[in-house]
């Protein structure tokens, strides 16, 4: 029997698409009713004995005293730490748990627990519903989570929200590197965007003046802001798109212009 290869069409392909709604719905039904939070990444190999995990849950601990609710991944490490600080704390203590083919142990200490097969989905749960970023040292994954929140920001998609970065022993050369890059790649402004912390009470203190009064706001932001204000959405379309939500966290904006080339054909987007 001939071995069909990735890029063929598989009539079940169509199908994939009600497993994606439904984490999807299940996510939105869930959240939805959990309010001001703050999602707190993390590596899943930091044992309990690590000044890290200690560090992180105080941290939720006092989020929770905050009435913040706490979302992590669900997992071991620095994840299990958080949950068990907002958990002991009497809070919120969301775990969005991720199926993987090595095995990963969703940890006790969640009072709301979501399974997702897609990370795609588990991600626009994290940033939809929350209202800070703190991401505690870790690997690829905390990476990859601190790198999309800042490009969801940085691109004007979602909110300035808090962004921390805990740990500066753990974040320096990342942040040496990033701050000398040339403003071909990042723009200076744009480092901003974070701060680095090394005590949990001062990353739940600059995290609530963070989410009442963004410490980011790139010019544009500014400009787009005051035209919304200043009923100017008519006049400028991107200022009523910048004010308009998609619905699954992340805002509307212009669309690419169109090249002059004959033989590129733009198709409508499909949300008008």
């Amino acid at each position: 029997m001939p071995i069909q290869k990735a890029t063929e069409p598989d009539a079940k392909e169509s199908w994939r698409i009600f497993r994606i709604m439904a984490e999807f719905v299940e996510g939105f039904e869930v959240m939805a009713k959990v309010g001001k939070a703050v999602s707190i990444f993390g590596s899943a190999r930091t044992p309990p004995s690590n000044r890290y995990y200690k560090e992180a849950e105080e941290t939720a601990r006092l989020f929770a005293k905050s009435d913040f609710a706490v979302i992590t991944g669900g997992g071991p490490g620095i994840m299990e730490a958080a949950n068990k600080g907002a958990f002991e704390a009497k809070g919120q203590s969301i775990g969005l748990n991720i199926t993987l083919p090595q095995e990963q142990e969703g940890n006790r200490y969640q009072t709301i627990g979501l399974d997702f097969h897609y990370f795609y989905a588990r991600k626009v749960m994290f940033v939809k519903y929350s209202s800070a970023f703190v991401c505690f040292p870790g690997g690829y994954g905390t990476l990859d989570e601190f790198f999309e929140t800042l490009t969801l920001i940085q691109t004007l998609k979602v909110e300035a929200f808090p962004v921390v970065l805990y740990g500066s022993k753990h974040w320096k050369g990342l942040v040496e590197w990033m701050r000398g890059l040339s403003p071909d790649f990042i723009d200076p402004e744009d480092s901003d965007i974070f701060k680095i912390v090394d005590d949990p009470e001062e990353c739940v203190k600059i995290v609530r003046a963070g989410v009442k009064k963004p410490w980011w706001r790139p010019l544009d932001d500014v400009l787009l802001t005051a035209a919304a204000t200043k009923g100017e959405a008519k006049s400028n379309p991107l200022a009523g798109a910048y004010a308009s939500d998609t619905g699954e966290g992340t805002r509307y904006g212009r669309r690419a212009k169109r090249p002059n080339k004959k033989h590129v054909k733009l198709q409508k987007r499909p949300q008008q």
